[in-house]
């Protein structure tokens, strides 16, 4: 550096020298230790005095971050004793009832020291004193410092930009220390500075509910590094800190999934629970190979034909959607057989509607039920969350068992059990709904059993009841959007099966019991 002029990296020279300034006016005021405005003059020497002690701090120092208190006052003093032709060598000792420890830091920067605050207790002091002392370049700094936290009773020292990416903004930390993550001219809003003795009192950030281990772990998954999760009460502790400190983005990343590429069918997948899906996420993308379903009739509302699949991508990390398999478990799941239906029951029941609800949306269709995927409340509406409450479906959703399908039944794996998949997605028929197509499903039942057309009952919108079934433990079910023939609706959701653990009845849940250890 020559002269003030500052050499880059690329051979070429630049006025401005690097620096943690951020605003035109002060970066003009001041732009380096070297170049100090001649606000009071630098060889005067002008008593301070903080608490119990006495400061006595140069002009140079003083004016290296101004305009301040400190500068106004003594130019208001120095202006005095000039309009009054008194002696300029009379200055009074500025006196305010501050903290001593703390303002040594700040004469020590004054001086040209970078002071760096050592913990939380010492960020907060010299941050409040920097704000009450108007120093522009203070402020600007501790801008640019690490944020102290103390969580679970440990101290953290955390970059500020470590919670601005957008898919973790606003976060708890955020919205909760709001006067850290401020800027500077949004620093205790609604305060009145003129006349004011002394800032309000401020206290570290600190979380002492939550667990110190996990938010190291949480701290070393933002920074951009991999974390081997243990097992699954490891992720789950991660998945609620996450929630708790609104770290969304980090949520999306940490859920049980599985992104692969079906080769048969030449298409990106991804398996997901019905827990973690999320609205945003959804989209319906049509399906080429397909053709078009036939013409539908006229009503009063007429929707656009429809064939496709059920695609998702997590919000704020995929930038493409995959075809979703949803995985719904929790024995939430009766599959009747004879006429090819799902029956869902408690929290599943509720956010299967949910979800159906978000694909009628997505398809422009009307709904009858406010917007609002995976809420444990109906909303507004006081019809109760089912899927025959959606454009989409009917009480009991239409499904579909193909010969890629695998299931077990009581712990082993049944074969044939095709349904007429290429029936239902062409629309020539509904998949199994007709009581005199006898033992057309295709091996769902054994030979023994007897006829489906003596079976079945009536059923009126899953209002029935039916003796075959399956209670399905665990099911991974791809989601068809397809014409329908004689649903309701001109569009249907059809769940096709693709991997699912089931039991026949009650000998075979108790078959897989387990005993109690110990």
């Amino acid at each position: 550096m020559q002269g003030g002029i500052f050499a880059r990296e690329d051979g070429a020279s630049c006025q401005d020298p690097p620096g943690i300034l951020r605003e035109e006016s002060v970066t003009k005021a001041r732009k380096w230790n070297t170049d100090i405005p001649n606000i009071l003059p630098h060889e005067r020497v002008f008593p301070i005095q903080i608490g119990s002690e006495l400061f006595r701090l140069s002009g140079a120092s003083i004016s290296s971050d101004a305009p301040s208190y400190f500068s106004q006052f003594f130019q208001c003093q120095l202006q005095q004793a000039e309009d009054n032709g008194d002696d300029s060598n009379a200055i009074r000792t500025l006196y305010i009832d501050r903290d001593p420890v703390t303002f040594r830091d700040i004469s020590l920067h004054l001086q040209g020291y970078h002071v760096m605050p050592r913990d939380g207790s010492h960020f907060v002091k010299l941050f409040a004193d920097a704000q009450f002392y108007s120093l522009p370049r203070l402020i600007s700094q501790l801008y640019e410092e690490s944020i102290f936290i103390s969580v679970g009773q440990r101290d953290f020292q955390v970059p500020r930009e470590i919670f601005s990416d957008p898919g973790n903004s606003p976060n708890y930390f955020s919205l909760g220390f709001a006067v850290f993550f401020s800027t500077p001219t949004e620093v205790f809003p609604g305060l009145n500075r003129e006349g004011l003795l002394r800032p309000p009192s401020i206290i570290p950030p600190a979380v002492p509910n939550r667990s110190a281990d996990t938010f190291t772990e949480i701290l070393h998954l933002l920074r951009g590094y991999p974390l081997h999760i243990k097992n699954e009460d490891h992720r789950a502790e991660l998945l609620r800190d996450c929630k708790y400190f609104h770290l969304k983005g980090l949520e999306q990343k940490l859920i049980r999934h599985s992104i692969t590429f079906n080769l048969a069918r030449n298409r990106h997948e991804i398996t997901l629970r019905l827990d973690d899906v999320r609205q945003s996420g959804i989209s319906v993308v049509s399906d080429p190979s397909t053709p078009p379903p036939p013409e539908l009739s006229t009503a009063s509302f007429s929707p656009p034909p429809v064939s496709g699949w059920v695609n998702y991508a997590r919000p704020f990390v995929d930038d493409r959607a995959y075809e979703l398999v949803l995985e719904i478990g929790g024995e939430c799941t009766r599959l009747h057989l004879s006429s090819m239906r799902c029956e869902f029951f408690g929290d599943g029941k509720t956010r299967v509607s949910r979800l159906f609800e978000v694909i009628a949306t997505k398809l422009n269709l009307p709904t009858s039920q406010p917007l609002g995927l995976l809420m444990k409340k109906g909303g507004a509406s006081s019809q109760p969350a089912s899927p025959g409450n959606t454009p989409i479906s009917e009480d009991w959703v239409r499904c579909v068992l193909g010969e890629e399908s695998f299931v077990r039944l009581d712990g082993r794996e049944r074969r044939g059990h095709t349904s007429g998949l290429e029936d239902s997605i062409s629309g020539n028929r509904s998949v199994a709904t007709s009581g005199d197509e006898g033992d057309g499903g295709g091996g769902l039942l054994h030979p023994s059993q007897p006829s489906r057309k003596r079976r079945r009952t009536e059923m009126s919108s899953g209002g029935g009841e039916e003796k075959e079934s399956w209670v399905v433990k665990t099911g991974q079910w791809r989601l068809r959007v397809q014409n329908a023939r004689n649903g309701k609706g001109g569009i249907e959701c059809v769940l096709v099966a693709v991997k699912i653990d089931a039991v026949s009845g009650e000998r075979g849940r108790n078959m897989q019991r387990l005993f109690l250890a110990g």
